[in-house]
């Protein structure tokens, strides 16, 4: 907001918040450009909702509703076959499912692409830090969950270890028997032995800190709010935090937002929405607080067939540097003993 309208960064968080409650949603941006290798195209448009992740969590749902129902119709006025719903507008309430049955609008929360964009950052990550797959532990927090349970399904076998986290014994058992080889944990401290870590929990508060982790350790955050604490990043520089996928888009995709990723790269969750455009599929793909092992391979299949790529990962909003991936690998190495 304080890029847009520079006097805002004058006046305090809540002044600003009372201020925006009477701002309609407004076109931010359009999108052009966007084609793949065999010639499937789409456009559209960025639509910002003006509300700060504090009111979407605290303010009565029906005032949340007007500005998202507003947003959804502004999107059908300008000829939008389908809706991609980003940051906290995709976890607010029911993800979608109600906005979509209102609006009677096709409607994705880009939260498989999102996961599947996680999975393969994640197992990238290994590779570039030197972590033998084979030979390491992964640990999933929040594996009872239907995010965290495809998480686990999908790359379990990429591991010799697996531990799947949760708070109910019972519940995250039941899920460590179906996936081979895993065992169950209801304690975070846990996360010691694993090499890799994907959390992905609906805890409000941090979940993941310093003392929690290994040297030369790989955390995936798949979580909003974060599970994983601030502290890490300044604490640990031996960790590589990661909340998932940088997306190369194909052509020459261009916005006249700057959402805060370089030219011709997106978010996980809106290339989900450009892919199903392309595909002339407008229908509301992922909705809801789940996400199935199918899903994610499904359009893991779709991102190969039109070319959207990983470009790099992320890490508490920031692109992750080369030195960083460097900075890891060495205090592994120096973590690993030589010769026994």
């Amino acid at each position: 907001m304080a890029r847009k309208y520079g006097f805002l960064k004058y006046l305090p968080d809540r002044v600003i918040e009372r201020l925006v409650l009477f701002v309609s949603p407004k076109i931010a941006g359009r999108i052009t450009g966007i084609v793949s290798p065999s010639g499937e195209t789409t456009e559209g448009l960025l639509i910002g909702v003006g509300l700060t992740p504090r009111q979407f969590l605290e303010l009565p749902k029906e005032i949340v509703y007007k500005k998202l129902v507003r947003a959804v119709e502004m999107a059908k006025e300008n000829g939008a076959q389908i809706v991609g719903l980003g940051a906290f507008t995709s976890v607010f309430d029911d993800g979608g499912i109600t906005l979509a049955k209102r609006t009677g609008m096709a409607i994705t929360t880009g939260n498989s692409y999102t996961v599947a964009t996680a999975i393969e950052g994640t197992l990238d990550a290994c590779d570039r830090v030197g972590i033998d797959r084979k030979a390491a532990t992964l640990a999933v927090v929040g594996a009872t969950g239907s995010i965290g349970r495809a998480c686990a399904e999908v790359m379990a076998p990429e591991f010799g270890r697996v531990i799947v986290i949760g708070r109910d014994l019972v519940r995250t058992e039941a899920v460590a028997a179906e996936i081979p080889g895993a065992v169950a944990s209801v304690e975070i401290s846990d996360l010691r032995q694993a090499d890799v870590v994907v959390t992905v929990t609906s805890s409000e508060s941090d979940l993941v800190l310093p003392e929690h982790l290994k040297q030369g350790a790989i955390v995936c955050d798949v979580s909003r709010p974060r599970d994983v604490s601030v502290r890490v990043a300044k604490e640990r520089p031996d960790v590589l935090v990661i909340e998932g996928g940088v997306i190369a888009v194909p052509g020459k995709m261009e916005t006249e937002f700057d959402f805060g990723f370089p030219q011709g790269t997106a978010y996980a969750c809106m290339s989900e929405t450009f892919m199903l455009a392309m595909l002339n599929r407008p229908e509301s793909f992922t909705l809801g607080k789940t996400v199935s092992a199918e899903q994610v391979r499904e359009v893991q299949e779709m991102a190969h067939k039109l070319g959207f790529k990983l470009a790099g990962y992320r890490s508490f909003e920031r692109a992750v540097e080369e030195s960083q991936i460097e900075r890891v690998r060495a205090a592994r190495q120096a973590a690993v003993p030589v010769g026994g």
